[in-house]
């Protein structure tokens, strides 16, 4: 009897009820989540709802089947061939190209800058130290939008100038640059195939010295070796780069022809060239903060340690600082990236034939508003994602990892 009332309390534990499922968290975070889900599901529906309504009020349909139509406008610049019979499905493929043109070229040259810049800030060279942070303070706090328009009309459009009493260009480099109201002309490799196998060659050169030099700073740190092979053969290499690109590549300088235009090199338009140095300045002074941020980052010990060993200031950013700062700086700048290539959109303000520009063209002609700005929407959205999957795709080779 004793053992009966012993184990009663156990009994009634055991038959106490389960806690209800409206009150079980796992159950209240998945209702909210499929609530969430079923909310933006309904309001998409009731928007593309009243779309088609209002299409079909002005007797029209979503669809873009008018991208087959004849574009019927000029693009007055264009890499690949285009004339106005042309479809409108082509003039969005040139005005991407342009746009593509504008990012890649400008993201090489925002690096370049941001990281000089950068790295000046931390320079025991007074002036250089000054130069860096007013470049800095100065660019970033003026709206990109009037510093295009600076560099458009107060830089390129008054340098191409033609002299009084001619019609000549410019000359603004000892003869090797012209400028005119019809672009610059600038030295470029000649289109050969002398050119091309030089260039490829160049690039194989450049390749083998990255890696002849991450083997040499392997064998240093893990066998104490003195790297002069390695080192030997990428002087070499050097050499024979220097003499691809300089005698290799076949260089066109322009020259004036009798009517006093320049033939020969490559021509850049005023737009072209206005864009690119307002978006390559303007990004170059945020990812310059980028870079100072992520030096900055890297612990005093790391530079104390690496004087101690007698390293210089040149090599201990290059060996020790930088490589570390390179975990802080690449999230960063994933951002500026595709900030450069959303506000390269901006190139309509000065007439740059864009993908921007080539679809409120075809809007104006077809009509369809609608269809153009998803169109835009979706292109630059995949251009984002695509920079974002490589940034990140980059971050993770900087990591560090643990083993």
């Amino acid at each position: 009897m004793e053992l009966t009332e012993t184990h009663k309390p156990m009994t009634q534990f055991s038959d106490r009820e389960k806690t209800p499922f409206w009150r079980d968290a796992r159950f209240l975070r998945i209702a909210v989540q499929a609530l969430v889900v079923i909310l933006v599901v309904v309001l998409i529906s009731v928007l593309m709802g009243n779309l088609n309504q209002s299409l079909r009020q002005q007797g029209r349909q979503f669809n873009f089947s008018f991208l087959f139509n004849e574009a019927g406008f000029n693009i007055g610049e264009s890499l690949i061939p285009y004339t106005p019979n042309d479809r409108y499905y082509w003039a969005f493929v040139v005005g991407l190209v342009n746009t593509l043109r504008l990012i890649l070229v400008g993201f090489v040259l925002t690096t370049v800058l941001g990281v000089i810049a950068g790295i000046a800030s931390f320079s025991e060279n007074w002036l250089l130290r000054k130069l860096s942070q007013v470049y800095v303070e100065l660019v970033r706090n003026i709206p990109l939008l009037l510093q295009l328009f600076i560099w458009y009309f107060g830089v390129y459009y008054t340098l191409s100038a033609p002299p009084p009493g001619t019609n000549q260009p410019n000359d603004v480099l000892f003869g090797l640059a012209f400028t005119s109201r019809r672009g610059i002309a600038i030295p470029w490799p000649a289109n050969t195939a002398t050119s091309f196998v030089s260039l490829v060659l160049l690039i194989a050169a450049l390749v083998t010295a990255v890696l002849l030099w991450r083997w040499r700073l392997k064998l240093m740190e893990e066998q104490g070796t003195s790297g002069k092979p390695q080192l030997i053969a990428m002087g070499v290499l050097g050499a024979v780069g220097l003499l691809l690109l300089v005698v290799g590549l076949g260089w066109q300088v322009p020259q004036l022809n009798q009517v006093g235009e320049p033939e020969g090199g490559l021509r850049l338009s005023l737009e072209y060239t206005a864009v690119l140095s307002a978006l390559v300045f303007y990004t170059g002074a945020f990812i310059a903060e980028i870079v100072r941020a992520g030096i900055q980052a890297v612990s005093k010990g790391q530079w104390e340690a690496a004087k101690a060993l007698g390293l210089r200031s040149g090599l201990v950013m290059q060996l020790v600082v930088f490589p570390q700062a390179l975990r802080v700086i690449i999230p960063a700048l994933n951002s500026q990236y595709m900030n450069l290539a959303k506000n390269s959109s901006l190139a309509l303000a000065i007439g740059y034939p864009d993908i921007f520009s080539s679809a409120t063209t075809a809007l104006n002609q077809s009509g369809r508003a609608v269809e153009v700005m998803t169109l835009i929407a979706i292109t630059y959205l995949v251009i984002n994602l695509v920079i974002s999957v490589l940034m990140n795709t980059l971050n993770r080779t900087v990591q560090i990892k643990e083993r």
